[in-house]
């Protein structure tokens, strides 16, 4: 019996979604829940798991086409078995060439879906090209490099993407040896990308975006994670982070200022009454901005795992769109990556966001005397719209005591 594999019901707010990769080809044996495709969408990356055990008969839609919901992508045989020269026939050829002690880490199968997409366009072998990536994956920088190599005559010249015919006049030759090593790539936006940038444009003309700057000493929340992370984590079962000392810091300064935790909806202000704070994290597809729900209302340890969660599931791919949908504040750290300041941009409809920075010891005069003393750049964008620059200072300033005086938080004072 055959099985017509269609594309699952997409969420409402999302009207199409792009076939990004094939993980099977026809006279593939597949397993019940195996994953078969990647559906990219501008939000999320979802997969097309297998209602069955069986052999895939027929593909109907190639890898890059945009689908809809109930589109039928290919055919299965219920119960039939793979035939080794069928599979061998149909394996894709970077799979065909990938020499057998490869590191499975490499494998097409678990290449995030823009370096797929590269290596596939450009037929490549994903065990020839050196990675760089956590536990030895490939990144989109390592195959371009490899590309860029190419143009160098660092790889075999089959492996490279074909270009054009040269035109026959006189002066070609000396064109291409003035251009050695000038190599273009051009890589389609994802989805995801493409929705990032539209959002960001958005922000940016449709809010008056203002951004403030001050400074925090973490000497106090240091000491205190020094003090506690040992017990903590073997008690709660997570690492004890900064972050959960800044979510805390800033819903008791949202609860000051609630202006600072509403949105603009047309001619009106909606005061948001709870605290739904998106924390964005930086994945090879792009940034996204989990929310933790009801922050107010959870501890450090909750706080610390739903991130840790959140965090792993949008890196893997498998986030959802509920999990990404809505949010009153966002706070976002780019000192994960040595930023020293920087003014982020607000995550619209939201009307303000932290920025986190890099920590770095500097001489700071306490109590009449200079001490090296752990401090952090902290920076707001907000909608000058709604919220006053009285308001947004007197914001990060009650952040900053926060997190100069965590015991406050914690003793809800």
């Amino acid at each position: 019996m055959t099985t017509e594999i269609r594309v699952p019901q997409l969420p409402e707010s999302v009207a199409d979604a792009t076939l990004v990769a094939w993980h099977k080809q026809p006279g593939d044996a597949v397993k019940r829940d195996e994953n078969l495709a990647d559906l990219e969408t501008d939000k999320v990356v979802l997969e097309v798991p297998a209602p069955m055990n069986g052999v895939v008969r027929e593909i109907r839609i190639p890898s890059g086409t945009t689908v809809t919901s109930g589109q039928v992508l290919a055919v299965i045989e219920e119960g039939a078995a793979a035939s080794a020269s069928t599979a061998a026939k149909t394996a894709p050829a970077a799979a065909v060439a990938k020499d057998a002690g490869e590191d499975s880490s490499k494998d097409s199968g678990k290449l995030s879906p823009s370096v797929r997409r590269l290596v596939e366009e450009n037929k490549l072998d994903p065990g020839a090209i050196p990675a760089s990536g956590k536990d030895g994956r490939l990144t989109k920088a390592d195959v371009v490099g490899f590309l860029g190599k190419q143009g160098n005559g660092g790889a075999p010249a089959a492996a490279a993407a074909p270009t054009a015919p040269a035109p026959a006049t006189a002066k070609a030759p000396a064109a291409r040896q003035s251009t050695v090593g000038r190599v273009d790539q051009r890589v389609p936006m994802t989805r995801l990308r493409q929705r990032i940038a539209q959002r960001l444009v958005e922000a940016q003309s449709t809010q008056a975006l203002l951004t403030s700057f001050n400074e925090v000493d973490l000497t106090a929340v240091q000491e205190l994670r020094a003090r506690y992370k040992d017990r903590f984590e073997k008690e709660q079962g997570v690492k004890l982070g900064f972050m959960s000392f800044f979510v805390k810091a800033c819903i008791e300064a949202l609860k000051k200022f609630p202006i600072i935790n509403a949105s603009v909806d047309g001619s009106d202000i909606i005061y948001h009454e709870y605290y739904d704070i998106g924390v964005a994290v930086s994945t090879e597809r792009g940034l996204m901005v989990p929310i933790v729900r009801d922050a107010d209302l959870k501890s450090f340890a909750d706080i610390e795992k739903e991130v840790a969660q959140y965090a792993k599931k949008a890196r893997e791919g498998t986030i959802g769109i509920d999990d990404l949908t809505g949010g009153t504040f966002t706070i976002t750290n780019g000192g994960v990556f040595g930023s020293l300041m920087s003014t982020p941009i607000v995550n619209a409809p939201q009307s303000a966001i932290l920025g986190m920075h890099k920590t770095q010891e500097r001489p700071m005069v306490v109590n009449g005397q200079i001490a090296i003393r752990p401090m952090m750049y902290l920076a707001v964008t907000y909608d000058h719209r709604i919220i006053d620059g009285r308001e947004a200072v007197q914001f990060l300033v009650a952040v900053k005591d926060g997190l100069e005086d965590p015991g406050r938080m914690l003793l809800g004072i």
